[in-house]
């Protein structure tokens, strides 16, 4: 077995594209999802703070499942509250959005029902779609005539996942239309809004007044909120079978009271500081102003950079990283062999300076 294992660690050295733990490092960030620098505001941990202070037994650990000992008052007004804010009858928490989206589409979807899914969606829903017993199919990223197609050959129950912001190409999807095809064709739609929420307010199922249309929604907040966590907004039905059923819910201890806390806190400061995503926008702006070729959305927070060589692209970022730029390298086999790229992400806390100049060195390479 260890052989096996190693001989295939080996080969994924020799390609360059093993992937190993490192330290945090200190530079210029341009790679972490942190995109209204909630992580690191001081005001915004100060709030923590004082309310750890005032009770220290926020960091206790919740000593079982939400089903044994794990629950709390704490966590169903933080539930209460998230439904409230985003106008669905319901929210379940999860420690993360990869067991929110584990739990909803291994749990709902049966052997009779089938989940049509964009080929460029998150690898927490494949994960998913493992799990489940219905049947799997994948449309082409955003292609709507794509996706008609294959819901007009369903005789059966359908789901349909998608993503609101793509992480990988940074482009919307065209979530208003994917809505209307939902509903046409009876499918229940459900739509991850990792990357949208907080970025574009509540994500842009509210931007759109989608409730309605939308079956289920997954927020997480380990992104623009700058917290950890994540939540399924959905109907009060949904909710009570997910906790009946959902193995992800029903066999996780559940997680400390001061991770809801810090959700909920999160909510309110976002009122506070609009100013976060305004600067962030002024940001995106200044990026695409200095013309870098890329497949990302002018408006979106993740820009990317081909690089379609992955040699080239490691000397690329090296080169970024002497210069104290932190960016991400996305190689092949992670993306398609034409298709390696450099992630950006921007930042409210970003400076013009600092955009200009990554933005000169990459010129250099591309």
């Amino acid at each position: 077995m260890l052989k096996k294992f190693q001989e295939a660690l080996d080969k994924r050295e020799a390609a360059g594209i093993l992937r190993t733990l490192k330290p945090k490092l200190d530079g210029i960030d341009f790679y972490s999802n942190d995109y209204l620098g909630l992580a690191g505001n001081e005001e915004f941990q100060h709030i923590l703070l004082q309310q750890i202070q005032e009770n220290p037994r926020l960091i206790s650990g919740s000593s079982g499942s939400r089903l044994i000992s794990g629950n709390s008052n704490i966590t169903d007004e933080t539930e209460n509250y998230i439904a409230e804010q985003h106008q669905y009858p319901a929210a379940l928490l999860f420690s993360s959005g990869y067991n929110a989206n584990l739990a909803l589409l291994s749990t709902l979807p049966d052997r009779h029902d089938t989940i049509i899914v964009d080929e460029q969606i998150h690898r927490s829903v494949h994960d998913a779609c493992r799990m489940s017993h219905a049947k799997k199919i994948k449309f082409r990223h955003n292609d709507l005539e794509d996706l008609e197609n294959i819901l007009k050959k369903q005789t059966g129950p359908s789901y349909i996942a998608i993503e609101s912001l793509y992480s990988m190409d940074g482009d919307f999807a065209p979530i208003q239309e994917v809505a209307a095809l939902a509903k046409r064709y009876g499918a229940a739609l459900i739509v991850d809004e990792a990357h949208a929420f907080g970025v574009f307010g509540y994500g842009l199922i509210e931007k759109y007044q989608l409730q309605h249309d939308v079956f289920a929604a997954v927020m997480t907040y380990g992104k623009a909120l700058g917290a950890h966590g994540a939540a399924i907004l959905c109907d009060k039905t949904v909710k009570s079978y997910l906790v009946n059923f959902a193995s992800p819910f029903i066999y996780t201890t559940a997680a400390q009271d001061f991770s809801w806390i810090a959700i909920k806190n999160g909510y309110e400061f976002l009122k506070l500081e609009p100013e976060l995503s305004k600067k962030l926008h002024q940001n995106i702006e200044i990026f695409r102003n200095q013309n870098i070729e890329t497949p990302s959305s002018k408006l979106s927070p993740i820009q990317a950079v081909l690089v379609p060589d992955n040699q080239q692209l490691k000397n690329l970022q090296k080169t970024l990283s002497d210069n104290e730029f932190l960016t991400y390298a996305v190689y092949s086999p992670t993306v398609k062999t034409g298709t390696e790229r450099l992630r950006i992400c921007l930042h409210s806390f970003n400076t013009e300076e600092d955009i200009i100049e990554l933005t000169r060195i990459i010129k250099e390479f591309i």
